[in-house]
This record gives structure tokens, sequence and C-alpha cells, in this order.
């Protein structure tokens, strides 16, 4: 082991001169250079062997490449990189591949070799590392794409790319990813092909130098499509080419075919229909328009072809992913914002009558039921309100969601019907669920009696529940005195209190007013020591007390407490 490590330690000697030579690096830098490498050269060569010492070695001669290139930055030396430079690169890349050829399953490692050529630009040295790492990792489709990136992006080789693209579909047939990507590579290449055509004949270079119009315009993209189209179906997968190829300015042809295909196999798939219904908004309209209102009433127009599309769509297609779609496209026109009040109105009373159709179509799904419900309100249309409201509780009739968000809407509401809704969802909900909403409790006084029904449930989950968020609200909105009076008031059932929600109350309150109020100290002490306290903490609460209380306030507790302690209050 120590000739092995003594001849890496000799063969650094010519690199290692060069850098004091030049004035990159002093005397003393070199030996103390040296003298780490030597250290790690020999970590290396251990019997038992780490994954961590491999990658310190690493890591430390990357470091020297860094502070290498900084040093000539500095000094404006940029002479003898192979003398200095290749060597070092050299040695980090034979180290990768020692650790590599042990842990071979590590991916990580291989990317980590990747981008450590990349970024020092060994292209050769970067093909080779690609290949090894393929033939141990054939299994991961996005190695693949990564590699023939590589080769396309860093060493401009559309042909080795291609090669690859094709060698890993040989082991993923039916990957979506990679054939998009091959695809892309295609079109990348005729772009790039074209850009060089045009650059040539902009400097009148005599020679050959035409290209093929076939590969020009894109047909072994369209040789790629057709495989892919032929080998994975589904609307979902075409449109997504579709989708790249739009984003190339040649490719109208190739755009035009993909259409075709798509119009004229997948008419049974609702993101055919989608796609081609959103296609009307970007359709060639009027001239530029320069008002507000004509801009609106123009986007109007689209907005109802797109809506004529899913119409005939649905005639043949009356499915709940058609309608979801449908649905989905007209919410999301809802909530764009415009300043023309005729747009808005358009797009609502289009919303809501697509939201009544599918409704009737018992295909309306529980989440739009909730969009349904506020737009009505957002518009004042309470009857609709309180209609739709509940009519999705029969339609969703084990949803607590579903219950919980009806029944918020007639207390809003104040409608009369909340009273019977909430009996309703007892019977198809399970009490031991939450079926509390949200109250406004500090509304009129018709909201009150609402609260009124949680709060005297006969389900005793219902009601424990309520009554916790009415104390709540009590203290929020009236301090500690109004808690323990709506405590004390709705324990008369007898119903077990929750000793640590009222000690996390007096703890609040204590936070706020125990400086100066006494008498919440006495209230709180009160309470420990009853049936549902624990007079063990009232020694901590008297302690407490004293040390927090100012000027007379102290004095005055003194004499409460003794009076307390003595049976005299």
């Amino acid at each position: 082991m120590a000739d092995i490590v003594q001849q890496r330690l000799e063969d650094r000697i010519p690199a290692l001169e060069q850098l004091e030579r030049v004035g990159l690096f002093t005397n003393k830098e070199v030996k103390s250079m040296l003298k780490r490498s030597t250290a790690l050269e020999y970590k290396l060569h251990r019997t038992v062997q780490s994954k961590d010492d491999f990658i310190t070695y690493i890591q430390h001669e990357i470091n020297v490449l860094e502070l290498i290139k900084k040093r000539r930055a500095r000094i404006g030396y940029h002479f003898k990189r192979e003398e200095i430079e290749n060597p070092i690169i050299h040695r980090i890349n034979h180290v990768f591949r020692r650790a590599t050829t042990k842990w071979q399953e590590d991916v990580q490692l291989w990317l980590s070799q990747v981008a450590f050529n990349k970024k020092w630009g060994t292209k050769s040295q970067l093909s080779k590392v690609l290949s090894s790492m393929l033939a141990i990792h054939p299994d991961k489709p996005a190695l693949w794409i990564m590699a023939a990136k590589c080769e396309m992006e860093d060493r401009n080789s559309s042909e080795s790319a291609r090669h690859l693209f094709l060698r890993a579909l040989r082991f993923h047939l039916e990957n979506k990813k990679v054939f998009q990507e091959y695809f892309r590579m295609e079109l990348m290449h005729a772009e790039k092909l074209r850009k060089q055509q045009q650059e040539l004949e902009q400097a009148k270079i005599d020679g050959e130098y035409n290209f093929s119009t076939e590969i020009l315009s894109g047909k072994l993209a369209e040789v790629v499509y057709r495989d892919a189209a032929q080998k994975i179906k589904g609307a979902e997968f075409i449109l997504s080419l579709l989708q790249i190829a739009a984003i190339f300015d040649f490719t109208k042809e190739l755009q035009d075919t993909i259409l075709q295909d798509l119009q004229s196999q997948y008419v049974d798939d609702c993101m055919m229909w989608d796609f081609m219904a959103k296609r009307e908004l970007d359709a060639a309209g009027a001239p530029e328009l320069q008002s507000a209102k004509g801009r609106a009433s123009d986007t109007d127009r689209r907005e109802e072809r797109c809506c004529v599309v899913y119409e005939e769509a649905l005639k043949s297609l009356n499915t709940e992913a058609m309608w979801i779609c449908y649905v989905t496209f007209c919410l999301e026109r809802y909530k764009r914002k415009t300043n023309v009040t005729q747009l808005k109105e358009k797009r609502k009373e289009r919303l809501l009558r697509v939201l009544q159709s599918t409704h009737d179509a018992k295909l309306l799904q529980e989440t739009f039921y909730k969009n349904w419900l506020q737009v009505l309100l957002s518009s004042g249309d309470t009857v609709s309100a309180t209609q739709v409201a509940i009519t999705a509780t029969q339609r969703f009739s084990q949803s607590v969601e579903m219950w919980s968000f009806s029944l918020q809407t007639l207390v809003h509401l104040e409608s009369t019907e909340a009273g019977h809704l909430f009996q309703e969802a007892l019977k198809h909900v399970n009490p031991k669920v939450a079926v509390v909403p949200q109250l406004p409790l500090s509304g009129t006084s018709s909201k009150s009696r609402f609260a009124l029904i949680w709060l005297l449930s006969p389900v005793p989950a219902v009601s424990s529940a309520m009554k916790e968020k009415y104390l709540e609200w009590s203290y929020k909105t009236g301090g500690y005195k109004r808690a323990r009076k709506t405590f004390t008031r709705y324990t008369s059932n007898k119903e077990t209190p929750k000793m640590s929600n009222l000690r996390d109350y007096y703890e609040r309150a204590l936070r706020e007013f125990g400086y100066s109020d006494e008498d919440l100290w006495m209230e709180y002490i009160k309470e420990e020591l009853g049936s549902h306290g624990n007079p063990e903490n009232c020694g901590k609460l008297h302690w407490r007390a004293v040390k927090t209380l100012e000027g007379e306030s102290v004095e005055h507790f003194t004499t409460k407490y003794t009076l307390l302690q003595t049976g005299h209050m």
C-alpha cells in the first residue's frame, strides 16, 4: 500500500512545482497541500474503505481546482493548463471511477461525476461516464433523458443524443417522458439546422451547405410522433406532444397532423374536447380593439364559442368528467378579474346555468356545490342559495363537510330551515363526528337562537363541542367574568366539564389582568378547590399571585385567601 501511495504522490510533484514556479501558490502552501494529499491517499488504500473518504478526497481536489481558478483570475495568468489542471481533473475522475465501481448502486455518485465533468468541460470523459452509468442503471428513464440532453447540449451531438433515446426506448417501450423528450430533441435539432442554414445564407458563404428539406421541416420529429402515438394511447399524451410542437414556429404542418389525429381518434375523451373548446379563446378575432367595452365584448364572444364546443361534446359524451371540464372552465372565467360589469354578469349567468344543468344531470361534484352557494350568496339570491344548500345535503348526505357548509349558509341567511336541517344532519352523520360549523355567534338574536340549537342538542358529542366554542367566544367578547357565567350556566346538566380548558381560559385571563385583579386569582383557586379541580394546585397559585400582584392588590388577596382557608369566605 505504501508503494502505491508513494507513487501517486510522486506523480503530483510536476504539477505542484509548476504551481509554485508560476506564482499561483507559495512553497508553504505546496507543502501543506502535499501533506493533506498524503493523508487522504492513505485513507483510500485502507483495508476497510469508506465512501465518505472517497467523497472527502474528491471534494479536496475540487477545492484545489477552484482555488487555482481564482488565483489565475487574480494575477491574470492563463497558461500551462495541461500541466496544472489536467492532472488534477484526471485524478478526480480516477477516484470517481473507483468509487462508482465499488458503490455502483449509488446514483448520486454517478450524477456528481457527470456534474463535475460538465463544469470543467471534459467532454470526452463525460460521454464515457454517461455510458458507464447507463450500463449499470438502464432501468431508470430519467438517466437516459439526462444523458441524451448532455450529448445534445454539452457535446453538441444530436446523433449521439438520438442514439441514446433509441436505446432508451428498448428498455422503456411505453414511457411517456422518454418519447416526449425524444420528440423535443428532434425538433430542437431541426431548429438548430435551420438557424445554421440561415446564418450561412446571410453570410453568403459558397460551398455545400444545403440541408435536407425533410429534416428542416421536422419530419424526424413526425416519425417519433407516429411511433409514440401507436405505443401510447390517450388524448392527454397526444396533447403533450402537440404543446411541445407548438413551441417551434416551423411546425404548423406537424401540429395540423396531430390535431387531425386527435379529433379522429379521441372523440370519446373529454380532454380532447376540453382542449378544442379552449382553443376558441385563442382563435383569430376582430382587429385590435381600443375600448375596454370592445375588448370585453370580443372576449365574451370567444367564451361563448367555447361553450358551444362544450355543448356539442355533451351530446355524445354526457359523462361526469366532461361536465367537470365544462364547469371548471366557466368557474375559471368567472374568477377572472374585469372592470366591465356586463362581462362579469355574463360570466356569472353562464356559470349558474352550467351548474344547474350539471346538477340536473346528477353529475355535479361536491366541491362545485360550495362554489355554487358562494356565487349565489355574493349576488344576493338568498332564495336560490337556501334551496341549493338543502339540495346539496340530500345529494351528499354522508358528507360532514357538506352538512357543515350548508348549515353555515342557512345560519348566515337566518333561514328558518336551519333547525330542521340540523336535525336531519344528526340522522345521516355519525354524531361522534364533529358536525359543528363555525357559527357567527356574535350576530343577531336569531343567529343566537340557531346557536342554541347546537348548544342544547341531545347528542353529547355535538353539544359538548359547541359549548367549548361558545365558552371561548364568551371569553373573547366579555372577559373571564362572562366566560365564568357561561360555564356555570351550561354545566347545569351535570355534564363533566373539561378542567383543562377552564384552566386555559383562566391562564389567558391572568396574562391580561393578573397583575391587578385579585378576584381573578381567588376565582381560579376556588375552581381548583371544587369537585373537578386539584386542591394541590392552590399553593402554587397562591405563590404566583403574591409574586404577580402589585400594590394594595397583594394585601387584599392575602386577606381573602386567609378567609377562604379558615372557612369564612
